[in-house]
């Protein structure tokens, strides 16, 4: 199934909405909020203090939900000329984020948090506490679009710039969140540097101000040591495809699906090629190396899928993206009982359970659901 987007964006709308503009401190969402005020919109800026400690800053371009960001969000909504206000959702936050990503690593998953996040808070929490306070959308600096379909409802589709396009971690929103979604950055063919003369432009200090990257609340860009922390050391051992011990680590955790590098191996493997990590077991605490090619998934089934519209029915022709900054490959899915059922036409490498795949039709965004096993070429058979 291939389509391009039919209908027409959301944006511009018949009559100015109530708009709530999530403002996370940085360049995107303070343009973006600017462009819906601009739109003639009724706009009410917000800052979402998601981290227990605020008082530590950013380091460098890492991090988020800092004094820092909220300061320089309320600096932008005064430019713009917008109320401005910080909503406390730290604590739903570390419930349904920061504790959701520890449990899936302790499980032996690799978890995505920002599609938790923008799940969970952007367009549950937030979007609910936006409408019951009487506001029609929630708007935010993402690049993707909103399409109004001819039979009235909306579709997510990607960026018109696919360098920038964001849908990925947007697949999990629903048809019903989707109504009440803008995303003014999504239609528009700019770079991050005409971004930027934007708001230098419009006077916001932000212009220059470093994206962050990484996870948020791992400022300082150590995941493996923030799992230490909250799960502790738990030796266990690394063992080759037959289960020969090779070496040990520190926690199980630490390891994802395709890590080459830190391995902690004494030797090199008989044919002299790197061995990569091929599956974690937190039932016995073990990490399970070989080479590349076992790497390579054929199949895969996927749960809790979330679509973005009406769910698919019967088997068909779709793009998949595994992962934020990955590219697209074909594959054919079905939903059985719930349960997503994905073939690869091409093996792909570093897929691993916890990870969300995104259908795509076209450029339409089909919906989102979390890989909970594979199946690989080498051993034609499921992994969990």
């Amino acid at each position: 199934m291939t389509q391009t987007p039919q209908g027409t964006p959301q944006r511009p709308h018949p009559r100015p909405l109530r708009v709530l503009a999530a403002m996370s401190g940085g360049v995107d969402s303070a343009v973006a909020a600017a462009r819906a005020a601009e739109a003639g919109h009724d706009v009410t800026g917000v800052h979402l203090a998601l981290s227990a400690n605020p008082q530590s800053f950013r380091t460098g371009a890492r991090g988020c939900c800092t004094i820092e960001d909220s300061r320089d969000a309320r600096r932008a909504a005064d430019v713009i000329g917008i109320p401005f206000y910080v909503w406390d959702l730290a604590e739903r936050f570390r419930e349904d984020v920061v504790e959701d990503f520890v449990a899936e690593y302790e499980a032996g998953r690799t978890p995505n948090p920002c599609l938790r996040c923008n799940e969970k808070i952007k367009f549950a929490a937030l979007l609910d506490k936006a409408l019951a306070l009487g506001f029609d959308a929630v708007c935010t600096g993402h690049y993707a679009t909103v399409v109004r379909a001819e039979d009235g409802t909306r579709e997510l589709h990607r960026a018109s710039d696919m360098a920038k396009d964001q849908s990925y971690v947007l697949g999990v929103l629903d048809e019903k969140q989707l109504a009440h979604a803008m995303f003014p950055l999504g239609d528009t063919l700019t770079t991050k540097d005409e971004i930027r003369a934007e708001a230098e432009r419009r006077g916001l200090a932000v212009a220059k101000k470093p994206d962050s990257h990484d996870i948020c609340f791992i400022a300082d860009g150590d995941t493996q040591g923030f799992l230490a922390n909250r799960l502790g050391k738990a030796e266990g051992d690394i063992v080759d495809e037959a289960g020969n011990r090779l070496g040990t680590h520190e926690g199980a955790y630490g390891y994802t699906i395709g890590q080459r590098k830190g391995l902690r191996i004494g030797h090199p493997a008989p044919d002299g090629k790197p061995r990569y990590v091929l599956d974690i077991s937190p039932v016995n605490n073990t990490v399970t190396v070989g080479p590349v090619e076992a790497l390579d998934v054929t199949a895969l089934t996927a749960i809790k899928p979330r679509w973005c519209g009406t769910p698919p029915e019967g088997p068909g022709t779709y793009t998949a993206q595994l992962r934020a900054h990955g590219g697209e490959t074909e594959v054919s899915a079905e939903l059985r009982d719930g349960t997503l059922h994905v073939a690869f036409t091409e093996a792909v490498r570093g897929v691993a359970p916890g990870q969300a795949i995104v259908l795509y039709d076209g450029t339409r965004v089909v919906g989102s659901a979390t890989i909970a096993t594979t199946e690989r070429r080498s051993t034609a058979g499921a992994t969990a």
